[in-house]
């Protein structure tokens, strides 16, 4: 490896790292906003995004971990310690997916819907054009450094941009029609059934002979 390729690989390195960092304040602050707005409009889809935002720091955290700590550990280590890791996000993701699914089902047959949406529309859009900044960012830093990790990162940007997509298209049909009772609570069984599945997914990447990082969404990255 000559000089300037290493020192191209370290500059990339240093942004895969910035990009981590965005993504996990951002989250704190987005997760945060999210569920204290769902529990005071008894909104369980915005609730349920922000708890998914917070999830998804742990999720960026680990990576980044990984990213970072490899420096003075064995490799079968770091492996061993981030499979377990990982695996442990993965649960998490599909006990919230089962709250929010039990969470909803109740919305549905008590026919209970949230005051106002507003506060869903407005964190859905602006998490959309992040996201999408950030999985963009990633992706172009993982393929250029070949980095499983990085692109696995950029997999789990691009299942919380999706999530946002659906927060967004669920709340802006309650702001149009208020009528629509039971869209928050239909939003919401959405949201859980792609939290379950990239759960489901995370779980199933860190049991992989092969695992090398990342929340298991590495494909959609792609």
């Amino acid at each position: 490896m000559t000089a300037t390729t290493l020192e191209a690989d370290n500059d990339w390195v240093s942004r895969a790292l910035v990009l981590a960092w965005v993504t996990i304040v951002y989250n704190v602050i987005e997760g945060a906003v999210a569920i204290a707005f769902g529990v005071s409009d008894d909104s369980v889809a915005l609730f349920g995004f922000g708890a998914d935002s917070l999830i998804e720091v742990a999720s960026a955290s680990i990576v980044m971990w990984r990213f970072r700590g490899e420096a003075g550990r064995g490799p079968e280590i770091n492996a061993a310690r981030e499979r377990r890791a990982t695996t442990a996000i993965g649960g998490l993701f599909v006990v919230l997916a089962v709250v929010m699914a039990g969470s909803s089902t109740a919305q549905l047959i008590a026919q209970a819907h949230p005051a106002t949406t507003v506060p869903g529309l407005v964190i859905s859009a602006l998490s959309l054009s992040l996201m999408l900044f950030l999985w963009r960012a990633k992706l172009k830093a993982g393929q250029a450094l070949e980095s499983p990790t990085v692109l696995g990162d950029a997999g789990c940007t691009l299942a919380c941009f999706k999530l946002s997509a659906v927060l967004f298209a669920g709340s802006l049909i309650f702001v149009v029609a208020p009528s629509l009772w039971w869209v928050d609570s239909v939003a919401a069984i959405v949201l859980g059934a792609l939290i379950a599945r990239e759960g489901v997914e995370t779980i199933r990447e860190a049991r992989k002979p092969d695992f090398s990082g990342g929340c298991g969404c590495a494909g959609a990255a792609t």
